[in-house]
């Protein structure tokens, strides 16, 4: 098979107006594509699966169109918030390919690079779960694989072992544009920022195989890793932060002391600065791999002293994580949250950091706590108690690793904003 080159709106035109479409998260936004759907106005039954996108789509919030997301992310919000249908699917993201299985996703688009020499076109900033589900589309008759190329995208290197590219002997239609990865903006550290990263540093020993999360927290801790004098760490990351970049360009990071993947920064995704993205093009010490290997606690636990940084919207006196809803409201999703304060309980001298502000202000101006004696009502756990590393407020940091129900609860209220800590404290002796 022959890949067919199309304008965009040309390929936007091959989806039905009752259909299904899937896309990765964050980086992955096919941007051209998304836009040129946006044009229609004919849908009747179009359900759209993706997450975590990046830019302002008018067909999410069209009439006749359900978007299923798996991550929510600002632009999501706003889609709900203005009255499209959008709704939250709790998952994995090892799991985010089966779930387009299930919900039958028949259109598959993807935004990559150019394609090389070899007819291969590279998947650039992201090889989430679902890229086998778009091979399987491309060879499957009657389903869709549309892939749109641009000479801005980089080209990134495979982890040995696995693939990060799609060949344009799989791929039904090619969209060349001119798009530019976004790139997306690290907010300005403030001094509650910097002081949970200073709390947080004594727990990342030099030659440590870091893990960031999404969040300006977990990248300001490898920005000040960066600045400070350890060093020989690895990476071992879903996400690969500015902080991860800044902290390899410092020369901080060797990946010598990896038990796995020695010599390699594995990743599955990249999302930052212009300066990261041209960082990371054809750069042979940085490898993706998909994230059904990169976010496997089993993997993992593998790793030479692994340092998993996340951060969490709040974290009740059990020790129970909640970082992708606010009461009933969902606000972003599980991801690979709960795999990696997972695969780092598995060895004694890995470590799970778990960074967030002590308070959070309320749209009425009311200022709450985020440590808190139980979760929110109907609010999610994300990752549950006994999985329990050590929790970082601006005011200390709180090991629950071996420590009693009520412990582990007074540990809490100790890192807890002075306001709210008598409180946390009497409901702590109620515990266990």
């Amino acid at each position: 098979m022959v890949a067919r080159v199309m304008t965009a709106d040309e390929a936007a035109a091959m989806v039905g107006s009752r259909d299904s479409v899937g896309f990765g998260l964050i980086t992955a936004t096919p941007g051209a594509l998304l836009g040129a759907l946006s044009r229609r106005t004919d849908w009747q039954d179009l359900t759209v699966c993706g997450g975590l996108t990046l830019g302002d789509f008018s067909m999410f919030t069209q009439p006749g169109v359900h978007y299923r997301c798996q991550f929510m992310g600002g632009a999501d919000r706003r889609y709900r918030d203005r009255g499209g249908d959008v709704q939250y699917v709790p998952s994995f993201f090892r799991h985010y390919g089966v779930m387009m299985q299930r919900l039958g996703i028949r259109v598959m688009l993807v935004a990559g690079s150019m394609p090389d020499a070899h007819g291969e076109v590279s998947v650039s900033l992201y090889n989430g779960a679902t890229l086998e589900e778009c091979r399987r589309a491309g060879r499957d008759p009657s389903r869709l694989l549309i892939v749109e190329c641009s000479p801005h995208y980089p080209r990134t290197l495979a982890l040995e072992g696995h693939s990060n590219t799609l060949s344009l002997d799989d791929i039904d239609v090619v969209v060349y544009t001119d798009e530019h990865p976004t790139v997306v903006v690290n907010e300005a550290p403030t001094p509650v920022d910097e002081a949970i990263a200073r709390h947080a540093a004594p727990f990342i020993p030099d030659g440590a195989t870091l893990q960031t999360g999404i969040g300006a927290v977990p990248s300001l801790v490898a920005h000040a890793l960066a600045a400070g004098p350890g060093g020989d760490y690895g990476v071992h990351s879903e996400m690969f932060t500015d902080g991860l970049y800044q902290l390899m360009r410092a020369g901080k990071v060797t990946n010598q002391r990896k038990a796995i993947n020695r010599g390699v920064a594995v990743i599955t995704f990249s999302a930052g600065s212009q300066d990261l993205y041209d960082f990371i093009h054809e750069n042979p010490l940085i490898r993706m791999a998909p994230v059904q290997y990169t976010n496997d606690p089993s993997v993992i636990a593998q790793n030479h002293r692994m340092v998993s940084i996340n951060s969490a919207l709040e974290v009740d006196l059990l020790g129970q994580i909640g970082a992708d809803s606010i009461g009933a409201r969902q606000f972003s999703g599980v991801g690979g949250h709960q795999d990696f304060v997972e695969g780092t309980s598995l060895c004694a001298d890995h470590v799970s950091l778990i960074c967030l502000p002590s308070t959070a202000t309320m749209a009425s101006g009311e200022r709450r706590s985020r440590i808190v004696a139980s979760m929110s009502p109907q609010g999610s756990v994300t990752s549950p108690r006994q999985l329990a590393g050590i929790i970082v407020t601006e005011h200390g940091a709180a090991d629950l690793r071996g420590r009693t129900v009520r412990e582990r609860a007074l540990a809490l209220a100790a890192v807890a904003d002075p306001a709210f800590r008598d409180d946390l404290v009497a409901a702590a002796h109620h515990l266990g």
